[in-house]
């Protein structure tokens, strides 16, 4: 189930939770197994070893068989979520001791949606919040239920994630059932951030200390009309790691031709190297200009649990 954009609802019937800055997952624990996918259902257990052996995996089986809910997050030294920390991770199959040990992460829970057997999908959100902290997933390692608030008004709390620097709130109707893959109005999403999911279109070759590698990379994202819409470049925000990693990911895609459906400025055309618009990533943004142009946008890193074909334009803000 996932949230619709928009501005913190008013009115009574509303739980309010924070907005984490990491990935979602659906964790399923029983028989002595966990097992870990991302949102688009690819099974990512082997990333995230600290979640599914030793006695966090014990942990949770004594609780199951049970099917949640959730983000996996990497905190900052504040113990603040950061994307940018958790993406040292994202793309990992089988991490090191090491790797591990410096970006140790976090399953917070946020929903239950089978139970010994028993689909809650039915139920109302006040009940599945209640079996959630019925089973205590506060005493297991590396797991944590993030607060939920029934009498906080959605615009309040968002005041409080802006003054903790958090990514924004999740406002939930507390008689909404659990819809699953269908994006609702049952939930309402307010970031803080600006961000956009993007597609990869393109790069352009580095100067200077970026000699021989990835100078910017242009991007795009799906209009209502299924056209690829260039959104602009992206030159900040990398780090030494992320360009290699996506040279290495973009070699294999190179094509002669843009796949974007409008015209790039001459400038960039003049030196793109040109790729399948295949690898989803994310950006933060200041503002987006009438004809979709990004301003000011910085690199957040790839997202391996989005699908091209959700990446759509977000609604201006």
């Amino acid at each position: 189930m996932l949230a619709t954009p928009g501005s913190p609802p008013a009115g009574p019937g509303w739980a309010v939770e924070f907005k984490w800055d990491g990935i979602r997952a659906i964790v399923a624990a029983g028989t002595g197994r966990v097992q870990v996918w991302s949102r688009n259902a690819t099974d990512v257990t082997a990333s995230y070893p600290e979640l599914v052996d030793g006695p966090t995996a014990a942990a949770l089986a004594e609780r199951g068989p049970l099917l949640v809910d959730g983000e996996i997050v990497a905190l900052d030294e504040r113990g603040r979520p950061e994307f940018t920390r958790l993406a040292q991770r994202m793309h990992v199959r089988a991490p090191t001791g090491d790797l591990v040990a410096r970006v140790p992460v976090l399953l917070y829970v946020f929903d239950v949606l089978d139970l010994h057997g028993r689909s809650l999908l039915g139920e109302t959100y006040d009940d599945r919040r209640a079996e959630l902290e019925a089973l205590h997933l506060d005493g297991v390692p590396h797991v944590a239920v993030p607060p939920s608030y029934t009498d906080v008004a959605p615009a309040q709390l968002l005041e409080v994630a802006s003054a903790h620097r958090l990514e924004g709130v999740v406002s939930k109707r507390r008689r909404s059932r659990y819809e699953p893959g269908r994006r609702s109005s049952a939930w309402v999403k307010t970031a803080l951030l600006t961000t956009q999911e993007v597609l990869i279109g393109g790069w352009t070759p580095g100067q200077g200390r970026r000699l021989g590698t990835i100078g910017a990379l242009l991007l795009g994202a799906y209009d209502g009309q299924g056209r690829l819409r260039y959104l602009g470049h992206v030159g900040t925000g990398f780090t030494d790691a992320a360009l290699n990693l996506l040279a290495d990911r973009l070699a294999p895609l190179a094509q002669p031709e843009s796949a974007f459906d409008d015209d790039i400025p001459a400038a960039e055309a003049r030196a793109a190297r040109w790729v399948s618009p295949s690898l989803v990533g994310e950006v933060v943004y200041r503002t987006l200009t009438p004809d979709h142009r990004l301003r000011h946008a910085s690199w957040r890193g790839l997202r391996p649990d989005r699908d091209p074909d959700e990446v759509v334009l977000e609604p201006a803000p």
